[in-house]
């Protein structure tokens, strides 16, 4: 298994849409982040599987939520640059490093 690094930016979409979905029905916010976590462990067990979607950067769906795990495989770290709302526009995670 690899290891893996959240950029400081994927923590910031993480706690935004958690707030969100925990507004929205108590106990959302933690399946969100479950589900969240299931995806970077099936990035991490198998990091070639995904699709490149924008340069090298490619993306695992988190299942059950419209997002999207954004993630770079650098040396033998995968670094998640982005946990993304797959109907927002693209740009500004395009931008992340």
């Amino acid at each position: 298994m690899r290891e893996f690094l959240l950029r400081p930016a994927t923590v910031a979409d993480l706690r935004k849409a958690y707030r969100w979905y925990e507004g929205e029905r108590t106990g959302l916010g933690e399946e969100f982040l479950r589900a969240v976590r299931l995806a970077i462990g099936n990035v991490v067990g198998a990091p070639m599987a995904y699709a490149v979607v924008h340069r090298e950067t490619r993306r695992a769906l988190v299942p059950r939520f419209p997002y999207g795990v954004f993630y770079r495989i650098i040396d033998e770290t995968v670094v998640i640059v982005a946990c993304y709302h797959l109907h927002r526009k693209p740009a500004s995670w395009k931008r992340r490093r």
